[in-house]
């Protein structure tokens, strides 16, 4: 490979990514897809790009007439954009704690280590001088990271397609160097990893950069904080206490935002707080289980501009985890919960699971991450007492605790209940979704609530037609393919389904 056209592509891949940023139609969670990509090859005709994120390679192909127009206007002729999908080979570690060995690496590359181009594939400290003040301030906070939480790093984090772009830029704002996304908003159902790199960040600065003071909260816990300084009648400072206290910290981290939602006097002094620390260039990490746009809708008391300025920076989604993702958990969780028994000499857990079952508990595995986790231990625990009698785990023991975890045959979805979710999620009355008008915002809500009822019951197209005003056959049709193809092309619009889809079946 030509060393000097791999120069000229990276130096020609500057220049567009600074046209780019300066277009009005593309927005940062895209343009922060195309900035992650790795220039590699040009020729007369082509430019090539890597990605090792499929979802990426999609979104950035979506936007490739913009890319291509920039591209010929950097260099001054046509070139038709390549984005090439790559393996990503970087391991996943899930040891508890970095060696001695790895942290004196670690401390050697820190301190010698050039400032970094931006880029999501590192996370590597830069020394930092404290100040006084700050460390004084952090030391004030540091019972809030307990040991629990010392074990939600970036390294025991599992990767794949579904959140690694959260991952990424996640480990971008625990190093500081990317100040673009700011807020990062991460969102998606419960259950997936979201609180994992909310603390993985928190802790990273704590053991990497104390001299920037974080704090975490989960929102319920921040209402609660404010309405007992808002009425405390002892003191006439409380609340301006409290205000200093959030005001001068480097990293505010809120969870589950939509804890928030009813709570208005709360969302004033946030959002208060949030312009203030944005003013003085702080980072904001906020998370949901819904997307800033969502969290608008129904009774919330959020408005327009609260949701808007929580858009403001980068949003990120973690999807549900698909079989391969699902398997890297349970093989990361049996791994790590067979060294840890055996390091802290625990009778019980420590049975084998061989690979083939494995896959098998993949095959059985619902989609929340941290019921994963459990089902893994109670497998693992299966496997012991199997083995006190000779005998290995079977297929039948694995498929019992499945069934345990994720019972099937107990829920029962009925259109009532999915039509009394879709109306809540979209704020529209049940006459109005079942009637006749076609205003844009009542036809989407018409047809998931259609899609949704063919997903999750068992009706037939007719069924469901007379359930939502009479609907003819074709209409029903017409409603089931217009989601599927919208899903396919609208990576939020897919998330919202799935989140409203998750919800109803939760309940249930």
């Amino acid at each position: 490979m030509n060393q000097n056209l791999d120069s000229d592509a990276a130096i020609l891949w500057e220049d567009v990514m600074a046209l780019l940023s300066a277009r009005d139609d593309l927005n940062r969670s895209t343009l922060a897809m195309i900035e992650s990509c790795t220039p590699t090859t040009m020729d007369d005709e082509t430019f090539h790009v890597s990605t090792t994120l499929g979802f990426a390679q999609r979104k950035i192909s979506q936007n490739a007439r913009i890319i291509e127009e920039c591209l010929e206007q950097a260099s001054f002729q046509p070139l038709t954009l390549v984005v090439d999908l790559v393996k990503d080979t970087r391991t996943v570690r899930v040891s508890n704690e970095v060696s001695p060995e790895e942290l004196s690496r670690l401390s050697a590359a820190t301190s010698s280590a050039p400032a970094p181009v931006q880029s999501v594939t590192h996370v590597t400290a830069q020394p930092i001088q404290p100040q006084a003040e700050n460390l004084a301030y952090a030391a004030q906070l540091s019972d809030e990271i307990t040991q629990t939480d010392s074990k939600l790093t970036f390294e025991r984090f599992v990767a794949g397609e579904e959140n690694r772009y959260a991952l990424e830029a996640a480990k971008q704002v625990a190093n500081g160097y990317n100040k673009s996304y700011n807020p990062l908003f991460i969102y998606g159902k419960s259950g997936l990893g979201k609180t994992h790199l909310l603390r993985a960040i928190q802790n990273y600065i704590a053991k990497n950069d104390p001299s920037r003071t974080c704090i975490y909260r989960a929102a319920a816990d921040f209402v609660d904080e404010y309405v007992m300084a808002a009425t405390d009648r002892t003191s006439t400072s409380a609340s301006s206490v409290l205000a200093a206290r959030y005001q001068n910290v480097d990293v505010l981290i809120i969870d589950d935002i939509q804890n928030m939602m009813t709570a208005g006097g709360t969302i004033r002094f946030f959002f208060k707080t949030f312009n203030s620390l944005m003013d003085h260039n702080k980072q904001i990490v906020l998370a949901a289980d819904r997307s800033p746009s969502q969290l608008g809708m129904g009774d919330s008391k959020f408005d327009e501009r609260d949701t808007s300025r929580m858009d403001s920076g980068l949003s990120v989604s973690i999807q549900v985890p698909d079989y391969e993702l699902k398997l890297n958990l349970i093989n990361a969780f049996y791994d790590r919960m067979r060294q840890d028994a055996l390091d802290e000499h625990l009778d019980g857990v420590v049975g084998t699971i061989p690979e083939e079952m494995r896959h098998l508990m993949a095959e059985r595995a619902g989609t929340n991450i941290r019921v994963i986790e459990g089902f893994v231990q109670s497998c693992l625990m299966q496997a012991n007492r199997r083995e006190r009698t000779g005998q290995s785990i079977t297929r039948a023991d694995i498929i019992e605790v499945a069934n345990q975890k994720w019972p099937t045959g107990q829920r029962i979805v009925t259109v009532d209940n999915i039509q009394r979710n879709v109306e809540k999620f979209y704020d529209v009355a049940h006459a109005d979704l079942i009637g006749s008008k076609r205003n844009k915002e009542l036809m989407e809500a018409r047809h998931v609530g259609i899609w949704l009822t063919r997903e999750l019951t068992d009706n037939t197209l007719a069924e469901i037609g007379k359930k939502f005003g009479g609907r003819t056959h074709a209409t029903v049709k017409h409603s089931i393919a217009w989601v599927d193809d919208y899903k396919k092309r609208d990576r939020i619009f897919h998330d919202r389904i799935e989140t409203l889809r998750d919800t109803i079946v939760d309940a249930t």
